[in-house]
Formats: structure tokens, sequence, C-alpha cells
């Protein structure tokens, strides 16, 4: 007789060694929390093991290492390893000819990398199973779990996940859930490899400042290069390809050059990040937003013809192109459009875990994933000590909190906001934010000069109560993660124009009481004195610094910038 295997009921999910290394834990198919490694670390997009991540999830629920039952790891190597063989058939064309053993290379070392990772996490879990699951199911599965419903069609799109690069699947089950993919489209056809190499292309880091690309692109015009685009990225009946001829294939070694030198000689010579911005830098980001929107749809429009769903769930890296979704739901081609708050690759610690969950055949259903985004380590009982912080000041606000803060916004003062757990993904979403009146002149220049210290031309995103976000925003959903970009209202237009990017957008962000009721609070008082229950949104940090994860980072913050005041926990700390 077979022995009979216990379903894992401690689960450990990793995404490490990569980039936005992160962990989520398990424990019974319940979510005990997830956090991302940078938030603690105050290292942006670290790739290190997330030991932090790991120690906060393990002590928070009275474990150790030798109490996890199984490690899920967000890629499969195997797969990898697949392209290798395939990226011969790349010889045949004289335009990729090059690239093709470079690319059997490199995908069979990252395939022999990415196992030496797996077994090195099984040093560090000794006794548990190390279970590599597919990059994109993981995504799938963040994606659809955490809308909550019962069913739904998931689109995901990013660089790379082992060869796929977009997928399309259906969704089902709430309580146990489980995805089908139903069509693929594999490397070299990528858009999130197309966006990056544009983005390091125009003077910025790939990986990390493709929305400052995005910004830029309302800045410029679409039609001077609409032509190369449109042939450097083709829609097919089934999704898109990429012309080699402005994007040579990856090869997933250093120093590949992502652009062809007919890239450059048709649009603009490779941008170094000091130099001045001009007109060709902006309309090539246009062209490509553009261009980006326009594959985002047809994807959207097959997606809808192979599920039949009438909502959609939308994963991968590409899913935090706001302008892009927005986009798909301005075209009504599903009823509902849902963006988990970690879309990229943090995400997937929470995925790959469902996924070795739902594998086990565990009898315990899902819970605590679904419409959730304050997931990680929180500080309401620690003790303050200003000592490192000599020019730092504290008081107690003396009222009640919501108005107090609220009354202080209304003055003009730009405050920081650190309370609760830290969110899950890239956005603030109230707990750790620097708030300021869209109502105050010159708040965006004031912002961007002195506070974050980044480009003038970068919006900033507004938060209003879920109910009465129909008055200034014309999006007709709710956008609990700031993940959609919407339409505005006359009324937004007349009242806090500061909130209206060129393009006539605002990256929403809508709040229940039931989502975060200081923050519906402080809205609904501002809007009491104000008229206006709008504030701007923005995430507690500087540029090229991660959001603020711990006290210390967010007094860091208050220190080194322009902030006028921190809200740490219901203490008042001025400069």
């Amino acid at each position: 007789m077979a022995p009979v295997t216990r379903a894992p009921s401690v689960i450990l999910g990793l995404c490490s060694y990569t980039h936005d290394s992160s962990a989520a834990l398990l424990v019974g198919g319940e979510l005990v929390g997830f956090v991302e490694e940078e938030r603690l670390s105050g290292q942006k997009h670290t790739k290190a093991y997330p030991a932090r991540a790991v120690a906060w999830l393990l002590g928070r629920s009275g474990l150790t290492a030798a109490d996890v039952d199984a490690v899920a790891y967000n890629f499969r190597p195997t797969h990898y390893l697949a392209e290798s063989p395939a990226a011969l058939r790349l010889a045949l064309s004289p335009r990729t000819r090059d690239r093709a053993l470079p690319r059997a290379r490199g995908f069979a070392l990252v395939a022999a990398r990415t196992q030496r990772r797996i077994r090195l996490i099984g040093r560090q879990f000794p006794t548990a199973r190390v279970a590599p699951v597919l990059h994109h199911r993981a995504h799938q599965l963040t994606a659809f779990a955490a809308s909550g419903w019962n069913e739904a069609a998931v689109l995901v799109i990013d660089s790379l996940g082992e060869r796929q690069t977009t997928t399309i699947a259906r969704g089902h089950d709430t309580l146990r859930p489980r995805t089908r993919t139903l069509e693929a489209v594999n490397d070299p056809a990528s858009l999130g490899y197309v966006y990056g190499a544009v983005t390091e292309h125009l003077g910025w880091r790939r990986g990390d400042e493709e929305g400052t690309v995005m910004a830029l692109a309302a800045l410029g015009d679409p039609a001077r290069f609409r032509h190369l685009f449109a042939h450097a990225v083709r829609t097919t009946a089934t999704g898109f390809r990429i012309d080699p001829a402005y994007f040579p294939p990856r090869t997933l070694l250093p120093r590949s050059p992502r652009t062809t030198r007919r890239f450059i000689a048709e649009t603009c010579p490779a941008r170094h990040p000091d130099e001045p911005l001009t007109d060709l830098h902006r309309d090539v980001a246009a062209a490509l937003q553009e261009r980006t929107e326009q594959v985002l749809l047809h994807l959207a429009r097959r997606t809808r013809v192979l599920t039949g769903s009438r909502r959609l769930c939308v994963g991968g890296g590409v899913a935090t192109n706001c302008v892009g979704i927005g986009r798909i739901i301005e075209a009504g081609i599903f009823d509902e459009v849902f963006v988990p708050p970690a879309p990229g690759d943090a995400g997937t610690a929470i995925g790959a875990a469902l996924a070795v969950h739902v594998d086990g055949r565990s009898p315990r259903t899902v819970a605590g994933v679904a419409r959730t985004c304050y997931l990680g380590p929180s500080y309401e009982d620690q003790s303050l000590d200003l000592t490192p912080w000599p020019g730092l000041h504290q008081k107690p606000p003396g009222i009640d909190t919501a108005e107090f803060l609220a009354d202080q916004l209304a003055h003009g003062t730009i405050v920081g906001l650190f309370q609760g757990a830290i969110e899950a993904g890239p956005r603030a979403l109230g707990n750790r934010s620097i708030l300021a009146s869209p109502l105050e002149p010159g708040v965006v220049e004031r912002l961007n000069a002195t506070v974050k210290f980044r480009e003038p031309f970068r919006p900033f995103a507004p938060m209003i109560p879920a109910e009465r976000a129909g008055e200034f925003f014309t999006l007709g959903q709710q956008a609990p993660y700031m993940s959609m970009a919407s339409g505005v209202t006359n009324m937004a237009r007349e009242h806090v124009p500061a909130i209206v990017h060129a393009n006539g957008t605002s990256r929403l962000q809508t709040v229940t009481k039931a989502q975060n009721p200081f923050m519906h609070a402080v809205l609904t008082a501002f809007g009491r004195r104000t008229g206006v229950p709008v504030l701007i949104n923005t995430s507690l940090n500087v540029k090229g610094k991660p959001i603020c994860g711990t006290p210390e980072m967010a007094l860091d913050c208050l220190a080194n910038s322009g902030l006028d005041a921190l809200l740490l926990e219901g203490r008042w700390i001025t400069k």
C-alpha cells in the first residue's frame, strides 16, 4: 500500500534572486501575510533572499523554518531549458542569426542558475519540499484569487516568465482558486521587453522607471513614430509579434543590446540620464505608449473571445501600465476589470503558494487573499526614540486624529502618513503615503522638486471616498489599488486640476470605509472643510528609495526631504 501523502499545511511562497524579492505565508490555506523585502531592507527592487520578510512571517505565526512543509518558488527551471534548443531556429534568418547561439546559451545558463537557487532555498528549509511553480501560473493565481470572483478571465502580460510573455486563462472557484491557460504568447514576442528596452534607451532604469516613460508619453506626439512602432510590434490573430529589425531577440546574457542600429537611426540616439529631454524623446515615449495600449486592447478582446467571461483580471508587470488598463475599461470589453495590488513579480510569492496549496488537494479553503492589500508588518505598539534625529520633534495631535490631519492638509501642510500594516505592491494606499491638498497653488511642482526629488512632468494620483468618485471621475468602477487611469469630469477639471495629467486622466484610488477607515475619515473631513473630498496621495519615499516600511525609514524620509510633518502611528512629528 502506498504511503498517504499529507497535504502541506504551512506553505512559504518566495520571489527571490531575480528582482523585487518577497515572501508570503499560507497556513492551513489562510494568507498570514505578505511583504516585499525592500520595505524592510531599504534596498529598492532587491533580488536578495528575503530573509527579513521570511523572519517576520514565521515570527508572526510562532513558527520556525522546521515547521514549513513546502516552499513554493515562482519559476520552473526546466521550462527555461526547453527554450535553449528552440533558440537555434533563429539561425535560419539572417536578421536573427547572430542571436541564436547566445540565446541558446543564455537560456541554458538561467535554467541551471534557477535550479541552483532552488537547491539553495532547500538548504534553508531542510524538512520542506521546494516546489517550482510556472511563473505565469503564479501571476494568474495572484490576480484571480485577489479578485474574490468565482469566475473570470485572466490576462497576464510581462517581460518573461520562463518562455511565456503573455497568457490568457480562465479562473474559477473562489475557495480553491484554479486557472486554466487557453493560449500563450512566447518570447521573443514580449510587450514588457519592448517597453523596458525603450525605457532604457530614453535614459531611465529598465524594470523600475517604465512609469516615468508612461508619464512622459502624455507630453509627446505619437504621430512621428506611429508607423515605426506599428511595424515593430505587429498584432496577429492570436496575439502579437516583435520585428527583430528593431528589437533583437533577448539572450538573457549581460550587455546584450535590446535595440538595433535601425531603431536608433529611425528614432534618436540613446539618451544619457543627465541629458535634457527633447521633443524627440517625448514623441518616442508617446508612440510606444500608444502602441502598447493598442496591443493591450487587442489582447483584451482576444481574451473575451476565448473565455466568454464578463470580468477580467490582469496581472504581470505590464499590468502596472495604468493608462493601458484604463483604456481596456473605457472600451467596455468587460463589465469589470481587476488588477491586484501586487501585479508584478513580487506578488507571485502569493500565487506560487496558492498553486502548491491547491495542488496538494488540501481540504482547507483559501482565505485572506481576496480584496485585501494591507498584508505586511505593522508597528502600532513600538516605542519611539527620536534621538538619532535631533532635528525632529514630537507632539500628540490633541484632538480626533483624522480631523487634525484633515485640518493640517487643508492649511497646505504636506504630510507623511505611516499607519498600520505595510501595503502590498508598488502603490501607497493610505498606510505609507505622502498626502497633500490638491487645492494648494504649485503643489505638484513643490512635491516633485522638494519632496520626491523627481522629474517635473510626473503626475500625482488622487484618492477619494468611493461613494463620491462619480462626481470627479468617469471610470465607472472601483479602483481600490490605484492601478487604473480614469477620465475626469468637468468638476475635477475646474476644482482640482492639479490631479489631472496632460493626457486628461488621473490614476485614482477609491477608498471605502471598510478598506481603510482612517483614510476614509480623513477624506470626508477634508471634504467638509474644503468642499472637495480629494487628496493627493503619493508613496512615502523619495526617488530611488523604496516605500518606507519601517518607522526608521519614515523618519529618515521626513528628515531628508521637503516633507513638513509625519503622522506616525498617531504621533505628530515635525522638524
